[in-house]
């Protein structure tokens, strides 16, 4: 008994492709309205920071975004925007707007 063709995914995709010829549909990927997805991601885009908190502190951080039904990355992006206005720095608002456009 000969051993059988394993199948691979070009001759999957050849064969749908070719199926889909035949039937004279072709299906999109995505729908011509629908927005493109952006180019990268927030964690590829963005820079890692590690911060050494002290158990308390992280304690106490914790419990506040369990209060408020957050995480702790807004919560410190927001200690962050009120560091910066309060050195008269711009925003995190206002340093990304460039990015979004």
């Amino acid at each position: 008994m000969s051993k059988q063709h394993k199948l691979d995914l070009k001759s999957i995709v050849a064969a749908s492709v070719s199926a889909a010829g035949e039937l004279g549909a072709v299906v999109p990927l995505r729908p011509a309205d629908a927005p493109a997805r952006p180019k990268r991601t927030l964690k590829e885009r963005a820079r890692q920071l590690s911060v050494y908190l002290e158990p308390p502190v992280y304690d106490q951080l914790r419990d506040l975004a369990y209060a408020e039904r957050t995480k702790i990355h807004p919560l410190m992006l927001e200690a962050l925007d009120l560091l910066f206005k309060q050195r008269g720095a711009l925003s995190i608002k206002q340093l990304t707007s460039d990015l979004q456009k």
